[in-house]
């Protein structure tokens, strides 16, 4: 019989309640920015797209989704895709949004919120790549002028309107996507035979509860109002001790998405973690166990990207170059707050973030945010009473 979650929890139950929303963690000192190899997991990521090309080409089996362009806010003229002076080889940028989601059944569209918004800015001329993460829990406009946690915009209108919200709070042009759900993970995880993961002793219940969470149905609401969860025996194996271990693909799912040890940041460091051992792994493999890989995960993606542009972005892998990664807000803008009971990430202010954004991705020394990105920031200072200089 399941069991409510609330007391002491139990790592072999299994019964768990739904992961609260935990709010975002305070500011810690860290390095503004550092400058990086592409980051492992989107090596990892393109890797991904090579094995999407070949599932195309064989099973089609790849959710293509082809955005309307009148769904999607693009605010053109505002110097992403500028072509520099100096050459005439240089072709400007290619943004596109990334988005990990906590799907079920492979529902990779609406009605899920997006657990990773990133956003990779390619140079077409140089074929530097890079890339920032905007927080999922920053107060922003969902593009409709409704205004809520960055991860509502794909829960509520898909891809589209994600997308949309990042053009209009952001200042930039995306128009295509690559969205992964969680069972993508799962299986390219096992597919390459686990990872070994240092676990620590208060990681050991998430874990097991997250697995529950993500296995099991929900069979009622505890007294906090929590969905509870029941998971039937043998449908996962529960972690039963700390220490370095092998973990399949549900356990180290899982461990990536653990939110009460340590802060989100940790909880990024641990997704990261997982990825840099997937990688290792599948870049010993040949291409024959790759195909077989990318085959099983092809249902478990979606782009908007069709085979001719997945080719133009693949031939340059090899001569992709240093890039650079931050998060948004970024740390000298932002403060964590509560807003109508739900606690986020404030920009403060977004005029200031969005010029750093565009020196951050295009080099842009003095950009002046739209009249859009304007509006947007004065609504974000007037709902969270914080404006630039923490006032």
């Amino acid at each position: 019989m399941p069991r409510s979650a609330a007391g002491a929890p139990n790592r072999n139950a299994n019964v768990r309640k739904k992961p609260r929303n935990s709010a975002p963690p305070q500011h810690a000192a860290k390095k503004k920015r550092r400058k990086i190899v592409l980051f492992v997991s989107e090596i990892f990521l393109l890797l991904i797209l090579a094995g999407v090309l070949w599932a195309v080409t064989k099973a089609q089996k790849v959710q293509l989704v082809k955005i309307d362009e009148n769904d999607v806010i693009v605010n053109e003229g505002v110097g992403t895709t500028e072509i520099k002076e100096g050459s005439s080889s240089q072709k400007g940028y290619r943004n596109i949004a990334l988005f990990g989601v906590d799907s079920r059944n492979k529902q990779l569209d609406k009605s899920t919120r997006t657990d990773v918004i990133m956003i990779a800015s390619i140079n077409l001329d140089t074929n530097e790549v890079r890339l920032i993460s905007v927080y999922r829990d920053t107060w922003l406009n969902l593009s409709t002028d409704a205004y809520n946690k960055a991860n509502a915009a794909y829960a509520k209108g898909g891809p589209a309107q994600a997308i949309s919200m990042l053009n209009m709070n952001l200042d930039l042009d995306i128009t295509d996507f690559v969205t992964v759900g969680f069972d993508a993970l799962i299986d390219v995880i096992d597919a390459v035979g686990g990872v070994e993961i240092d676990v620590k002793e208060a990681e050991v219940v998430h874990l097991n509860n997250y697995q529950i969470s993500m296995v099991g149905k929900v069979v009622g609401k505890n007294a906090n109002g929590d969905d509870e969860y029941y998971a039937e025996p043998g449908t996962y194996t529960p972690v039963a001790h700390a220490g370095l271990q092998t973990l399949n693909g549900l356990q180290a799912t899982a461990y990536c998405r653990i939110r009460y040890v340590g802060d989100d940041f940790q909880r990024t460091e641990r997704q990261r973690t997982v990825l840099t051992l997937v990688a290792k792994k599948a870049m010993t493999m040949n291409v024959g166990t790759l195909n077989k890989i990318a085959e099983s995960i092809a249902g478990e993606m979606a782009t908007s990207l069709d085979m001719s542009e997945i080719w133009s972005l693949l031939s340059g892998i090899a001569s992709y170059k240093i890039g650079e990664q931050s998060g948004f807000p970024f740390e000298e803008y932002r403060q964590t707050g509560r807003i109508k009971g739900a606690s986020v990430v404030i920009p403060v202010d977004l005029n200031k973030n969005v010029k750093e954004l565009h020196k951050f991705l295009f080099d842009k020394e003095d950009y002046e945010p739209s009249e859009s990105v304007k509006k947007c920031s004065k609504k974000i200072a007037a709902d969270s009473g914080v404006s630039y200089n923490g006032e």
